[in-house]
Order: structure tokens, then sequence, then C-alpha cells
């Protein structure tokens, strides 16, 4: 796998803020610069510009906004017991301090919107946020996302599955009709948005031909479509992969009945307001990364490293989704119903 990476939109934010330093030393103030007019934004919040139209914030014109913390926060996607991940990704944030020269915390989430609040608040500096929390990140939180976990041969990404119990009697999407289906969480794209769009079109439409319930994580979907407290459930297939290698479900015990093509998995990036260097030594951790023989390439055992992603085309189809789901990007858009 080649080891080039894209950076044309850092690249260019970076440029931005040449471009700033240069207007300053031209006799603006910081203030006269930061206020000059955003002459694009398109779906960020209006706290955020996007000139380079990469469809992600760019870096603040003005340096004063730039963050360069002692103590980086690094937090993951909330969809399983956080405990898990805290200890799962102690090399990894191990390896982050050593190249940084930070130190570096992990930040629990409870939930996608209080780590995308995290973000916007700048709280936290690095995440790992869900395939379908990531455009709520991008817009309302100021994320960049660069990379996800993936293979040598650049193979990556999870499938939507619809999950039963091998008992239950549901062999097909048919079957759902008039049943009690869990979904994970508003945002969610395998857990919520996914099985909105796609399912419709095949005929068998989520809150209308079946009851949908709102879970609060896909292990909690998995978990409960196996104690028979759910009868189906759209969910990750990454997470009921790990579930079962971990023991904590019976795949002989669950029936799939539909999945998609794959998704990209979950996105890793940083505030969009970090100083250029610290950007640039954070993207340098992941890529240099080694998966194997810790915590992070036996969890993770579908990836051996982080592989360069940009938002604008891997987050294409995501968006497709949600645009058909009518979805808007603020914060009330995270919360369940």
């Amino acid at each position: 796998m080649s080891t080039k990476r894209n950076n044309k939109g850092f690249t260019a934010r970076v440029l931005t803020a040449v471009l700033g330093g240069a207007l300053l030393m031209s006799g603006f103030s910081a203030a006269q610069a930061q206020s000059m007019e955003c002459s694009h934004r398109g779906d960020l919040a209006e706290r955020y510009c996007d000139e380079d139209r990469d469809l992600v914030a760019d870096l603040p014109m003005d340096e004063s906004e730039w963050q360069d913390p002692d103590t980086l926060f690094f937090s993951y996607v909330p969809v399983e017991d956080p405990a898990v991940y805290a200890d799962v990704f102690k090399p990894f944030i191990k390896h982050l301090e050593e190249v940084t020269g930070k130190d570096v915390r992990y930040f629990s989430a409870q939930s996608y919107a209080a780590q995308i609040e995290a973000l916007r608040s700048g709280r936290l500096q690095v995440a790992g946020l869900s395939t379908g929390s990531v455009p709520f990140g991008v817009n309302i939180g100021g994320f960049v996302p660069f990379t996800i976990m993936g293979t040598e041969d650049g193979e990556y990404g999870y499938r939507m599955q619809v999950i039963t119990r091998r008992d239950s009697g549901i062999k097909n999407l048919d079957d759902l009709r008039g049943k009690t289906v869990a979904h994970t969480e508003q945002a969610s794209n395998s857990g919520n948005q996914a099985p909105r769009a796609l399912l419709a079109e095949r005929g068998v439409v989520p809150g209308e031909d079946y009851e949908v319930v709102y879970s609060g994580g896909h292990d909690r979907s998995i978990l409960g479509v196996a104690n028979g407290d759910y009868a189906a459930a759209p969910v990750a297939s990454s997470v009921l992969d790990r579930m079962a290698d971990r023991g904590v479900v019976d795949r002989d015990k669950l029936r799939v009945i539909f999945e998609t093509e794959s998704f990209p998995t979950t996105a890793f990036g940083t505030a969009h307001n970090l100083d250029p260097k610290l950007a640039l030594l954070i993207r340098k951790a992941f890529f240099t990364f080694d998966f194997e023989g810790n915590s992070v390439g036996e969890e993770f055992s579908d990836a051996d490293r982080f592989i360069p992603i940009t938002y604008r085309q891997h987050w294409k189809d995501i968006r497709t989704i949600q645009q058909a789901n009518g979805v808007e990007y603020t914060q009330e858009g995270l919360s369940e119903e």
C-alpha cells in the first residue's frame, strides 16, 4: 500500500493561515482579519468557514484562535462500554504522547452529542466518530476527519446488517411488519439512517411497517435481540463481529436477514483549530502507529493500520443517505426522538 497521504485540504488550510498572517503584517489587526467575510460555508455552522471547498472547517485565520494545549484529549465512539476502549487504546495513546510530546488523556463520551459538543467547545482535540455522526461532527463541531482503520491493500469498512434471533421465525424483511425493531440513535448510520433510507426502498418503511424503539447503542441493540427484548435490529457488522469474538453473544443463535455493501467505518480526526504543527504531528502519530502485538490490533483484527481518507470523497454515500432522510446538521438532529 502506498504511504502517500492526501493532505490537500490540510495544506489549503495552512495556506489560509499564512495568508492571514500576511494580512496582519500588512497592517490589518487580528480582529480585522478574522472579521473578513467568509465567501463559502456550505453546510457548516456559522462559526466555521470553508474557503477551499473541501467541506470541512478551515483553520482560523487569527492565530490567537489556534489550540496548542499541554494536554490532549482523545475520544472513541460511544457505541459500547467506554471502559473497554479506554484500555484498548492505551498503546495508541502512548504513541500519540511520544510523537506529539503532549500528555494525552482518554475522554469517555456517553453519547454522540456529548462527543461533538466537546469538539465544538474546545474540550476535545482528537477523536474517532461513528460513521453517521461524522457529518454532524464536521458541520457543527468543526471536526476534520483524515483517517480510518484499514488494511495494506486499502480495504476498510463495515456493513449494515439487520439481525434477529434464529428462533424468532423472522426470515426476511417482510417478516418485520408489525414487530418492534431496535434502532440505535438518531445520528447512527447503520443503526438508523441507512435502514430508514434503504429498507423503505425495499418496501418496508421503519416507523410505519414496524415500530421503532431506540436502544442507545449497537451493543444494546445486539444484546436486546439476543435476549429477546426486540424482534430485530439494524446494526454495524463490525460491532457484532467484535462482540461475538469476545464471547458476549453467540453468533450461531442470530440470523442476518439483510445486509448492505460496505460503508466507511469510524473516522479519526482533529478539531479544526489546532496549531498546524500540532495537527501535523497528530497525523504522523496515526500513520506511524503499529497495530501488531497490542490491544488495538487484537480488538480491531480486521485492520492493520490507519489509512488516509477525505470527508468529501469517502462520506459521499453517507451524506446522500442523510439527505434522503431529511437530516439537518444541528444538535437537535443528534438527539433521540
